[in-house]
């Protein structure tokens, strides 16, 4: 545990802002490989931001999206070949293959490669030269928030890093890109942060946090509705009314105890007298086992070889979870709520 005394001492990472970044070291044309989640939303701001940008897509929908969008279009090889700077927004387990045929013959000394997720770096399943800059740039946020808060003249966090500092001026480059796609806009922020740091963060978001809530919420829409109350009501107190969405809005706005001020004297009381009934031992100690597997790369592995079964494991998982109560109440509830919304 992290004595609240010392807190100061804790918060070492460092933080920049708009005034730290300069988009003038961005010279040259930049490629944006993939016109997906994130390669939409990035490409357009950096377009908007008055930067040179093109898009390297196999040709599919997201191609033809992309011209329609203004952009040249090019293949990725060629892109690559193009760009000064190369932003690698394809999915993670994508990558590998395509940076070997695609993006590897195209690197040269002092071009820039930049991914959005620390992932491939981390765990090795992708190598580049040592005279090429490897950069991180990750929004903290789905592509669609990262377009949104851009042209509602809005920042969002970021986290950027360096892998690789070739020219001595990879930091830079990562900060301008950041404050091409907006992040620097008011109200955000970009923090420093290593690949590692990243990978296995949002790794644990998703394999500990995120799954936990998962349990919670199950357990709870179980327990309510074996104890009589009716489903539909049950799913609308608990999540799909929204009260608990704008909640979590708050949290991330003001704090977990400060948002307790929203709630009435009652709600108070009652979430802080009997919340430490849920503080599990078993449930630290499992994030800590899953957080081992992140870490030692045996995640990595595992998911490695399971993408090599065309992902059978989880299609099996996911036909499984259709039969858990909360998955087919949803399902249900929904169907009878939104009659008067078709």
């Amino acid at each position: 545990m992290v004595d609240s005394r010392d807190i100061s001492e804790e918060l070492k990472t460092p933080v920049y802002f708009d005034e730290d970044a300069d988009l003038q070291v961005l010279a040259g044309p930049i490629a944006v490989i993939g016109y997906g989640n994130q390669g939409k939303a990035q490409a357009l701001n950096l377009k908007d931001s008055g930067l040179e940008v093109v898009v390297g897509n196999i040709h599919d929908e997201y191609c033809d999206l992309a011209k329609r969008d203004g952009f040249e279009v090019l293949d990725i090889r060629e892109a690559a070949v193009k760009a000064n700077i190369i932003l690698f927004l394809i999915p993670d387990e994508l990558q590998p293959s395509i940076f070997e045929e695609q993006i590897k013959p195209a690197l040269k000394k002092d071009k820039v490669l930049c991914f959005a997720s620390g992932y491939n770096i981390t765990f090795e399943t992708i190598s580049v030269r040592k005279d090429v800059d490897i950069i991180l740039v990750a929004p903290r946020m789905i592509g669609r928030g990262v377009r949104e808060s851009y042209v509602n003249g809005k920042g969002f966090y970021t986290f950027i890093g360096v892998h690789n500092n070739a020219s001595g001026r990879a930091m830079d480059v990562a900060l301008a890109i950041a404050k091409g796609i907006g992040s620097t806009k008011p109200g955000g922020a970009v923090l420093e942060v290593t690949f590692r740091q990243e990978a296995e963060l949002d790794l644990f978001n998703e394999q500990c946090f995120g799954p936990a809530f998962g349990q919670v919420l199950t357990c709870a829409v179980d327990v309510a509705i074996e104890a009589g109350y009716p489903p539909e009501v049950v799913l609308l107190e608990l999540y799909m009314s929204g009260e608990f969405a704008y909640t979590a809005e708050m949290i991330a706005k003001m704090g977990t105890l400060k948002q307790l001020e929203l709630h009435s004297p009652t709600s108070q009381y009652g979430s802080m007298s009997r919340g430490m009934r849920y503080a599990s031992p078993e449930l630290r100690e499992a994030m800590k086992q899953s957080l081992r597997e992140i870490q030692n790369g045996s995640f990595a592995k595992e998911f490695a070889a399971e993408y090599e079964m065309d992902l059978e494991i989880l299609d099996d998982m996911k036909e499984m979870a259709q039969d858990i109560p909360v998955v087919y109440f949803d399902d249900a509830v929904r169907k009878k709520l939104n009659k008067n919304r078709e």
